[in-house]
């Protein structure tokens, strides 16, 4: 008589055994009472500057875990409208530096039901290779404009709805240059800073009220703001008579990784910031930057 296994495919054989593995290991999570389910599944989130980059990682993170995202940018990219077709992503065509965009955009989440997650991520940043003289007046107010005042109105319009649905957790993106001034981003750090410290402040006022409000600071980011045709890395280029690859090597080499945080890594840490195995983190400041910033 052939034993079990000769009548039974190797591949069958694994995949009960991983599949009694993974069995076993809920039945012991349960039993410890332990558990990393996020509990995001139902949940209605806005993510602001969602059509790339990290907008767009944290915008796919999120209806991946069964939320549905109001996903707010001036233009749909077709990433997005891919996700669209899931079902469980709505886009918003928005522009945040009026003071109707970020209304309108959390007017789409209160159609829905309301807001449990603010996740702030849209900005933008200019290098400044000709130093702080040469920004004008003009280019100092588009900065605040979009890196603080969209931030600012689009938080306001959700807090009444973030109540509403009994508190939530809001995340902003700032940047490592919040506490690593640069002259070569200098209004972008400034701007950073700013969203930092205010954000701070939001947590003392929200924190009784049910509503966490933390930031993420990630360093370089392999998105087209840094990487791509026009980015950071080809305008200091441009400006230092170098190539965009020579530049952003040279980056890359000063973090301790030697190399650029993904999209998809900055989007896990806000899934684990605005799920419910947080609860009582607010007010904190997380940064993801490879070991760039190495002062304590």
């Amino acid at each position: 008589m052939a034993c079990f296994s000769q009548l039974v495919p190797d591949s069958l054989i694994g995949f009960t055994i991983r599949l009694n593995v993974v069995v076993r290991h809920e039945v012991f999570l349960q039993t410890i009472g332990y558990s990393m389910d996020l509990g995001l599944t139902g949940r209605i989130a806005v993510v602001t500057g969602a059509s790339k980059g990290i907008g767009l990682a944290v915008t796919s993170a999120l209806a991946a875990e069964g939320v549905h995202v109001v996903a707010g940018s001036r233009s749909r990219s077709p990433d997005l409208a891919r996700l669209e077709e899931s079902g469980l992503v709505s886009f918003v065509p928005v522009d945040l530096t009026t003071r109707e965009g970020p209304i309108a955009l959390v007017e789409e989440a209160e159609r829905l039901g309301g807001v449990d997650i603010l996740v702030n991520n849209a900005g933008a940043v200019t290098p400044r290779p000709a130093g702080f003289t040469s920004v004008t007046d003009d280019q100092w107010y588009d900065s605040w404009t979009l890196g603080v005042m969209a931030t600012v109105r689009t938080t306001r319009a959700a807090i009444p709805q973030l109540l509403r649905r009994g508190g939530g957790s809001i995340v902003t993106v700032s940047s490592v240059n919040a506490f690593l001034p640069d002259p070569g981003v200098i209004d972008y750090s400034a701007v950073k800073a700013a969203l930092t410290n205010l954000c701070k402040s939001l947590s003392k006022e929200l924190g009784p009220q049910g509503i966490r409000v933390n930031t993420v600071s990630p360093g370089p980011v392999s998105t087209a703001l840094w990487l791509g045709e026009g980015g950071v890395a080809e305008t200091i280029a441009g400006a230092s008579g170098g190539s965009a690859d020579e530049v952003a090597k040279g980056v890359a080499a000063q973090s301790v990784t030697g190399r650029f945080t993904t999209p998809r890594e900055v989007a896990d840490l806000i899934l684990f910031l605005v799920g419910d195995t947080s609860t009582n983190v607010t007010g904190s400041d997380f940064t993801i930057d490879g070991g760039l910033i190495q002062t304590l």
